[in-house]
């Protein structure tokens, strides 16, 4: 019985900080996207459901950079409190250990990293799709319309327009000025008007302009450039009407097929699939350029085949080869052989380049296969970060616990970006550099388990000075 009022309290006073934490997180990384892509959202005309749906998708990829901040700080803040409100102390003195309170949040940590993995693996992908298709579209978006007093408005395809003066309603319009570019063939197509009115259609795909008391002027021009007369036509009008197609300002959806091919959208099995076939693909692209190099070598290729090592290529020409021919001809000779060692070499520049660029592409997908399992251990690695951390500094709230989780955080971040960057540039195998962040707390959260099973004063400010005491102390005595 005390044993399941214990395991209820612990996970209560635990979920409650990891829930908050991790949409303050979301909140905060959110805001970071927003401020990056403000550009390209902002005066689109974009509807509230567009804009709604890519900011869920957008908090949806970011839940592997909050969840494990959000449990690293959780746990400080679960045994902080306890050890400030002398909870922890008392359950110390009821015979209850380190371990056994800390068992019931192992459990759910555990847990927690379970669905980390299925939700990287099975939702993360789709996730991406969504949002990477959407932001894609939202950038290609042309600025909504916006028509302003004095300047030239070139967001009508194939039509320029100047207006001298707006009124307060917005829709009547004076001095209006219209080049008309559908032909192609520069400004031949004028209109000027004293005054026009703007309304849009019901269903918002076309911009009437009612023109009064103007005058279109045309230059009529052919095909041949290169003629000088260019007879110039004008017509004089009391009320025109003038339609221009708006349907480049409505967002269309790109097909997300064509998205789908890259490795931030794919799981575990897509992922090793689509390496493999990039691998094969690179392993015959490999083969293919060595035989195309070892037929550029000519003579090494008949040398080769009939198994003669030689040490000195020099050996495969004759000694008086040169001699046969003269001046001019030996001048020629050379030219020709410097011209194709300089293509042989070009050539094997740009092939070492294209090699590279593949197999770097290899790489980003064993980075995010291997991506897929260390979210999940970073997670745990980080709750045995915290939980011991908690209870040795005994600070609850927002206050110590959060720069604390700050600091480890941006340390195992900084740790995780080298490493990746380290992968990505061919140094180390993903399989290795993913998993050293993880290795590298794994021994300081042994330790600091260990120091909190032992009541240790290790971020106790008035252990310290004591300390240096004593140590000047013996330091004087010694002397």
């Amino acid at each position: 019985m005390l044993n399941r009022r214990l395991y209820f309290f612990m996970v209560k006073s635990f979920l409650g900080p990891f829930i908050m934490t991790f949409f303050i997180a979301i909140f905060v990384l959110l805001m970071q996207f927003l401020w990056k892509y403000i550009d390209d959202l902002v005066g689109k005309g974009l509807d509230f459901y567009v804009i709604a749906q890519l900011l869920f998708w957008t908090s949806t990829t970011m839940v592997p950079m909050a969840l494990p901040l959000a449990i690293l700080l959780s746990s400080i803040m679960t045994f902080g409190n306890l050890g400030e409100n002398y909870e922890l102390v008392a359950l110390k003195s009821a015979g209850i250990s380190l371990q056994k309170i800390m068992s019931p949040l192992i459990v759910t940590a555990v847990l927690i990293c379970g669905m980390a993995f299925y939700f990287s693996n099975n939702v993360l992908p789709y996730a991406n799709l969504k949002m990477g298709s959407l932001l894609y579209d939202v950038r290609e978006q042309k600025p909504a319309l916006n028509i302003k007093e004095g300047i030239f408005y070139n967001g009508i395809d194939d039509y320029v327009i100047k207006v001298g003066k707006k009124d307060n309603d917005g829709v009547t319009l004076h001095n209006v000025m219209i080049y008309d570019h559908t032909s192609r063939m520069g400004n031949t197509n004028l209109t000027i008007a004293e005054k026009g009115y703007m309304e849009m259609t019901a269903d918002k795909r076309f911009l009437i302009f009612t023109l009064t008391n103007g005058i279109n002027y045309y230059e009529r021009t052919d095909n041949k450039r290169t003629s000088t007369n260019h007879p110039l036509q004008r017509t004089k009008f009391k009320e025109e009407f003038r339609r221009f197609d708006l349907s480049g300002f409505t967002m269309t959806r790109t097909n997300e097929e064509f998205f789908k091919d890259n490795y931030q959208m794919m799981n575990i099995s897509q992922l090793k699939v689509s390496r493999d076939s990039l691998k094969l693909r690179l392993d015959s692209i490999k083969r293919k350029y060595i035989s195309n190099i070892y037929n550029n070598f000519y003579y090494y290729n008949i040398f080769c085949k009939k198994n003669i090592l030689l040490k000195d290529t020099s050996k495969v020409l004759k000694n008086d080869f040169i001699t046969n021919f003269n001046k001019q001809e030996k001048i020629s000779i050379v030219e020709r052989a410097m011209n194709l060692a300089r293509g042989i070499k070009d050539n094997i520049f740009f092939i070492s380049q294209d090699i590279k660029g593949r197999e770097k592409y290899v790489i980003r997908y064993d980075i995010e296969r291997q991506r897929k399992f260390t979210l999940s251990i970073a997670c745990l690695v980080l709750f045995f970060i915290g939980t011991p951390l908690g209870a040795i500094i005994r600070k609850g709230g927002l206050g110590l616990p959060m720069v604390v989780s700050v600091v480890f955080f941006v340390i195992f971040h900084v740790i995780s970006f080298t490493c990746e960057k380290m992968i990505r540039e061919g140094v180390i195998p993903a399989y290795e550099g993913m998993w050293i962040p993880s290795l590298v707390f794994l021994p300081f959260g042994i330790f600091l388990t260990i120091k909190a099973t032992s009541d240790s004063t290790l971020f106790d400010a008035k252990t310290y000075p004591g300390f240096l005491k004593r140590l000047f102390y013996r330091k004087n005595n010694l002397q």
